[in-house]
């Protein structure tokens, strides 16, 4: 049984909507989110990623942050940009980029559904994070960006979303790098028991994105349930914002890696080192690799087709079967000597969007000394992972297209 439940969306006006919709925070550095709010003074990045409103190397304390944050929501509610729904609703997002569509359904879930482990998790968060965006929410009474949720789809819920759709939609909007939003507003009571009817056949929701959002909304929850602001019936602070999507319309793209040096290795012995576990084949054309257990490898202005041996091959396992625990068991940790990629800062983490000119560049121009593409893990087996309760390797894996922040906020105060 999933518990959904229809919320009041503080949102943009259909006038604002592009230019206030904006990446999530944590895809966004603060130079970055610096450059897009002088281009663009309504981006969302300036209630997300509110360093950006302090000059460069004079960044404030979290509090300072958080307290410039909530001014600038604040000012974006005074002056009519962001407006809340004066009743309860669902709210139908789709996005497509290029061929690819999704479309979830936008509602709050159940903090104690979180706590008592139906809704899943494949991460580990890091506390530094999470006090962070703690601080955030709890200093904003507000939930200012959603929790990407995934389900095992039903028919009677696609059959629902797709009646949903053909309504007028109430926004419609291409963004700056070619995905276009479409939203819809279910505010009939009728539609939105029989949707909350229908996600009470699904036993489990899984996050596939926001692991640091959703604990944060935990973290929130106890701390006002602590100062007794708790209420009969359960307060806005004991949901969370999320989108839901069903699980055969996501796809994970490939999570790539760096390391800036060989570890002292020299060339020759560091692929006589990998050749131990892997097959290698040199001039690897695609470089990227096309099935479970293949790797692409950039070094020394040249790909390499890396294909595991028999003694590289995992368990059955489900966390160590993915190719970034084949990939970190056999080479990082061994050879390169990256034991906690979680930590160590000779590691990094290249999206697949990024595609291999990326994995090029940061070799090539950033003084990394070798790269290497990843087949990407499926939903089934992320889903796999949190049903054995376990978790997968840091940055396993990379959703496209990416929620946009500051369509949907949801107030707790």
């Amino acid at each position: 049984m999933s518990i959904v439940v229809p919320f009041k969306a503080l949102r943009p006006g259909g006038e604002f909507v592009r230019a206030v919709a904006a990446l999530p925070y944590d895809v966004v550095s603060v130079a970055e989110a610096r450059q897009q709010v002088k281009e663009n003074p309504l981006s969302f990045l300036r209630v997300e990623r509110a360093e950006c409103d302090f000059p460069e190397g004079k960044v404030g304390t979290e509090q300072a942050v958080c307290q410039k944050a909530k001014d600038n929501l604040e000012r974006m509610i005074a002056e009519g940009i962001l407006r809340q729904d004066e009743a309860a609703a669902f709210y139908l997002y789709r996005e497509q980029m290029g061929g690819h569509i999704q479309t979830g359904i936008v509602a709050c879930v159940s903090v104690d559904e979180y706590k008592t482990g139906r809704i899943k998790t494949h991460e580990l968060t890091l506390d530094v994070k999470e006090r962070g965006r703690t601080l955030h929410i709890d200093s904003l009474g507000a939930q200012t960006g959603p929790v990407f949720l995934t389900y095992r789809g039903r028919e009677e819920i696609s059959r629902l979303l797709a009646k949903g759709t053909k309504q007028v939609p109430e926004y419609d909007f291409v963004a700056e790098d070619g995905v276009r939003h479409t939203v819809w507003v279910i505010g009939d009571s009728a539609e939105i028991k029989a949707l909350q009817e229908a996600f009470l056949s699904v036993e489990t929701l899984y996050i596939a994105d926001g692991h640091h959002r959703a604990a944060a909304a935990v973290r929130v929850a106890g701390l006002r349930n602590e100062r007794g602001h708790k209420i009969k019936g359960g307060s806005e602070h004991d949901f969370i914002l999320a989108v839901l999507f069903p699980s055969d319309q996501l796809r994970i793209l490939d999570y790539n890696r760096a390391v800036r040096d060989l570890n002292g290795l020299a060339a020759g012995a560091f692929l006589e080192r990998v050749g131990e576990r892997f097959l290698i084949s040199k001039n690897f054309q695609e470089k990227l690799p096309r099935r479970p257990h293949e790797f692409g490898m950039y070094l020394l202005g040249s790909w390499y087709l890396l294909s595991a041996r028999e003694v590289a091959l995992p368990d059955e396992e489900p966390a160590s079967a993915l190719d970034v625990s084949v990939l970190q068991e056999n080479i990082l940790g061994p050879v390169l000597g990256i034991e906690n990629p979680r930590t160590d800062n000779r590691i990094a983490f290249i999206g697949g969007s990024r595609g291999a000119a990326g994995l090029e560049s940061i070799v090539d121009r950033d003084g990394f000394a070798v790269a290497f593409s990843l087949f990407p893990p499926t939903v089934e087996q992320m889903m796999a992972v949190a049903d054995a309760g376990r978790v997968m390797p840091p940055k396993s894996t990379w959703f496209e297209p990416k929620l946009r922040s500051g369509l949907f906020v949801h107030l707790i105060d």
